[in-house]
């Protein structure tokens, strides 16, 4: 008997935990996100924080155009957060049935990206125009894509691109490796690259926003970690860090 009681309390023990411990629903699995590319360098800020916090959780990120992301999730990837760089591509998502409560936890606009010293001389918008110029936009199907149709539009810009990149990332390497002389990019990443290209502030961007929206998405594999790390990107520090890097905030 003496035996068969050691196992029944070990086994009312270990139910126990299960239905009480305080500890049984916080962060302890995996977590994989995707997110727009424009959020490399301050989501690898957040990503420290939280491995801080959770160092439990085993974390992977993806970064990559907010399309080729909502294709993918859509398709079945096996993805618990997803960040985008604007709400279409959300959309996309939440029209799968994936995509549980977005929120938008920032904003970006566009602004003009030149070599260092501004070799061709260009000073704002109506220059994309010109035949002498090399000039690189994102792809119309990329939310840095459909802001520059949106900017250039309002602006009343017909603009020569010599070639269409899939994100903005992409749309600023092509600065950097002077293949170009002037590109459309987020406000953000050229302040990441301020060491090698030149911004020039377009005044008519503000009309022309992305708003980024992020959520946890149904089948998260742990539901905990996937909004514990919602909840730090729209946190007050999640904001300092997004304003720190050029975004704005809700």
């Amino acid at each position: 008997m003496r035996p068969l009681l050691v196992l029944l309390a070990a086994a009312a023990l270990l139910a126990g935990c299960g239905a009480d411990d305080p500890d049984a629903d916080r962060p302890g699995g995996t977590l994989t996100v995707y997110a727009a590319a424009s959020l490399i360098d301050v989501f690898e800020r957040v990503e420290a924080a939280y491995r801080e916090r959770h160092p439990d959780v085993d974390v992977d990120f993806g970064y990559l155009s907010s399309a080729g992301a909502a294709t993918a999730i859509s398709q079945g990837a096996p993805i618990d957060v997803f960040a985008s760089a604007d709400e279409r591509q959300m959309q996309v998502v939440a029209d799968a049935g994936l995509a549980e409560d977005p929120q938008v936890f920032a904003e970006n606009v566009l602004t003009l990206a030149v070599p260092e010293g501004n070799p061709a001389g260009v000073t704002g918008l109506a220059d994309l125009a010109r035949e002498d110029l090399a000039v690189a936009l994102c792809a119309p199907d990329a939310p840095c894509g459909a802001a520059a149709e949106r900017l250039l539009a309002a602006a009343g810009v017909t603009a020569r691109p010599d070639t269409y990149e899939e994100d903005a990332r992409a749309t600023l390497q092509k600065v950097e490796l002077g293949e170009v002389d002037a590109a459309l990019v987020y406000v953000t990443d050229a302040a990441a690259r301020q060491q090698t290209v030149d911004a020039i502030e377009v005044p008519e961007a503000a009309a022309a926003a992305n708003r980024y929206p992020i959520s946890v998405l149904a089948g998260a594999r742990d539901p905990a970690a996937a909004q514990a790390f919602v909840d730090l990107v729209l946190s007050a520090e999640g904001r300092e860090l997004l304003r720190d890097a050029g975004f704005r905030t809700p």
